[in-house]
């Protein structure tokens, strides 16, 4: 097994053509990612669609999620294996903007988001000015002021080091982001069952190890911040952003809502 880490070889935006073409046999992606092929998906990446990890690892790692990793795999030419959680995402932001604590707040502000319409529509959701821009970039467009702020789960944050060029963490909780190990879909089926068996055995190792190591994580990252000197809104006003993002998928971003499968949602929301 070769590894490339930190988009070695490919963009971020580049892995998923990698992946179906087979030049790149397996890569991990977010929900986001499969919207332009699947476009129902993208209600899953949506702000509050979930309510914590308990309901996101019961919806992705059983039937639900199994039915719809057979979908995309059916559509696209690649398998997702499971979903691995990342952490619930927060915003981060650069001194000038000051304290946020409404999507009023983020009127006018560069958030950045990947080059997808789903995470673009994630962006316009939260209130802000969306301005994409690969994962590699966003810690120099953070110092430079080419971006505002960005969003991502607290341990990402620190992994990245956006600490060093931010002042602010707004704990608003507005989407559990779970990674997708996926695989090329020939690659999976040239495999032997002890093969699939094997892979299957180690994604569902590292999936509890994820869990455990970000959940853990995030309860200690709050302390480890504000010794960074960064300020911890831990007071937003949850309900107003999701009410918010709810009129922005429903007005701002139809081209994104009009293809949810609202059967599929209430079934999700069934499982809380």
């Amino acid at each position: 097994v070769d590894l490339y880490i930190a988009g070695a070889i490919y963009t971020q935006e580049g892995e998923l053509a990698a992946v179906r073409e087979g030049t790149l046999d397996m890569a991990y992606y977010s929900a986001s990612w499969f919207a332009e092929f699947v476009p129902y998906v993208s209600m899953i990446g949506a702000v509050y669609t979930f309510s914590g990890f308990k309901h996101m690892d019961r919806v992705l790692n059983g039937e639900i999620g199994k039915a719809i990793f057979e979908d995309i795999a059916q559509k696209t030419g690649i398998r997702p294996l499971g979903a691995f959680y990342l952490g619930t995402r927060q915003l981060n932001l650069v001194e000038k903007i000051g304290e946020v604590r409404t999507p009023q707040d983020l009127k006018g502000v560069k958030l950045r988001t990947p080059a997808s319409p789903a995470w673009i529509a994630l962006g316009k959701a939260l209130g802000g000015n969306p301005t994409p821009m690969s994962f590699g970039e966003v810690y120099m467009g953070l110092k430079t002021g080419a971006i505002d702020g960005q969003d991502n789960p607290l341990p990402t944050d620190k992994n990245a080091k956006f600490y060093e060029v931010t002042k602010y963490i707004v704990l608003t909780d507005h989407v559990v982001n779970s990674v997708w190990p996926s695989i090329n879909e020939k690659k999976w089926q040239s495999l032997s069952d002890i093969d699939k068996l094997i892979i299957r055995k180690a994604i569902e190792k590292a999936r509890k190890f994820c869990a455990e190591t970000n959940l853990k994580a995030e309860s200690e990252l709050c302390d480890f911040f504000r010794e960074q000197g960064l300020i911890i809104i831990e007071d937003p006003d949850k309900e107003a952003f999701a009410e918010y993002a709810k009129w922005s998928y429903q007005n701002e971003s139809k081209e994104i809502s009009k293809d949810w499968n609202m059967e599929l949602y209430e079934k999700i929301q069934a499982l809380k």
